[in-house]
């Protein structure tokens, strides 16, 4: 039978000569050495020093009581240890982040499975109870006898995740490394939804989460949040791990980014950058925010209009191109001025032979980079677009505006 956290506390420990020791004050997990297992138990005796049994040294586990297989001689008086995780003070009531369900919810209860092996009982900790049985027995523990507890949550609603599922925040950095806390987990959901989960985490948990993740990760995720936050978050970071991340965004996006922090702040981040990333974001940083240059990315796919298909094809597969990203082609023609546009879609349809100048979009769609952005806004709605190119004075593509910049320019607005 499953013990839960809220029972095996305060339950009497008896040695192997049915001599009592003390009681559960504290259970801890040793991730370094089994990321489940409960490693250690810390036993409260009065005015004594508290007393650690070791997993090895458990020969029962029920309700209310523990025994050990050796006697109190054999216990080591107890001293703290980071690398422990205690199961009472670093997740009850303490906020977790479930990667399956892709939400931040609060554990009121922990499940632990004894399992016997070599003469001694371990427990394993299966799940964690986030629904209002975990919150009854918490509630109850020590007033209402643990059978009584047991009859009445069985009548209510369960939710639980499983262990495997459960991702620690831990806001100190040395505190994760001791307890081998990753954020592997988190890396693979999607970027919008790791950042709607740490809208609902403190400033301090939001900023061990960025740190720790990837720098292409954290990019992607800064570009989801809110602004006030993100800004909040770089302001925080270290300039070389702030900077790596600018690196990994699209230039619109640091550029947006950048604008909002304080100039000194920005220019020391751009000094951290290489030249050639920190050039494109600076000048983009030059146009006003609320015209076609403040909206535009100065990543963008372009070839000669007299390509071929399967040259472009080619031309492609050695290109580091955002292929998620990636809808429009932009064309050239023999001056190096903007002459059209292909959808991709259009681009893998057509024979091998085609010539890109035969398979442009009509009408021939631009906007110079002072349009204002109701002017970006009425093009891309008259003519349905996801991609608008914009060029300067002498006809030159130097960005293209997406439908996502606008949806979130309108969002933003």
């Amino acid at each position: 039978m499953d013990i839960y956290a809220t029972e095996l506390m305060g339950s009497k420990t008896y040695d192997a000569q049915g001599n009592y020791v003390g009681r559960i004050r504290e259970f801890f997990i040793e991730p370094a050495e089994a990321s489940n297992r409960v490693s250690h138990f810390l036993l409260s005796r009065g005015r004594f020093q508290p007393l650690v049994a070791k997993y090895d040294q458990i020969a029962s586990v029920t309700v209310g009581k523990m025994e050990l297989n050796v006697s109190e001689r054999a216990l080591q008086l107890y001293q703290p240890n980071e690398s422990w995780l205690a199961v009472q003070k670093d997740l009850m009531d303490q906020q977790i982040i479930d990667t399956r369900g892709r939400k931040v919810v609060r554990v009121n209860d922990v499940d632990l499975a004894p399992i016997r092996t070599n003469g001694s009982v371990e427990l394993r900790v299966t799940q964690v109870d986030v629904g209002i049985p975990g919150a009854v027995r918490r509630l109850l523990q020590g007033v209402v006898p643990s059978i009584v507890v047991r009859k009445l949550q069985s009548k209510l609603p369960q939710s639980a995740i499983r262990w495997e599922f459960v991702n620690l925040v831990e806001p100190d950095p040395l505190r994760r490394v001791k307890l081998r806390i990753t954020h592997e987990k988190l890396e693979d959901l999607h970027p919008a939804d790791l950042a709607e989960i740490m809208e609902h985490l403190s400033a301090a948990e939001r900023q061990g989460i960025i740190a720790s993740l990837d720098e292409e990760t954290a990019a992607a995720v800064l570009a989801e949040l809110d602004e006030r936050l993100t800004t909040q978050i770089v302001e925080k970071l270290d300039p070389e791990k702030a900077a790596d991340i600018l690196e990994e965004m699209a230039p619109d996006a640091a550029a947006d980014l950048l604008a909002e922090l304080p100039k000194e702040t920005s220019e020391e981040l751009l000094d951290e950058m290489p030249g050639q990333e920190a050039d494109e974001v600076r000048e983009l940083l030059e146009f006003n925010p609320s015209q076609a240059g403040g909206m535009m990315n100065t990543e963008f796919a372009y070839v000669g209009e007299a390509s071929t298909r399967d040259e472009v094809l080619y031309w492609m597969r050695g290109q580091d191109l955002n292929l998620d990203q990636l809808d429009t082609i932009v064309l050239l023609d023999a001056s190096a001025q903007f002459s059209g546009t292909v959808p991709v879609a259009r681009l893998l349809l057509a024979a091998g032979d085609q010539r890109m100048t035969e398979l442009k979009m009509e009408p021939l769609l631009s906007l110079p980079s002072n349009a204002d952005d109701k002017e970006v806004f009425e093009i891309f709605d008259k003519y349905n677009l996801r991609m608008l190119t914009v060029v300067d004075e002498a006809n030159h593509p130097i960005g293209t505006i997406t439908v996502d910049d606008v949806v979130s320019r309108l969002v933003k607005g």
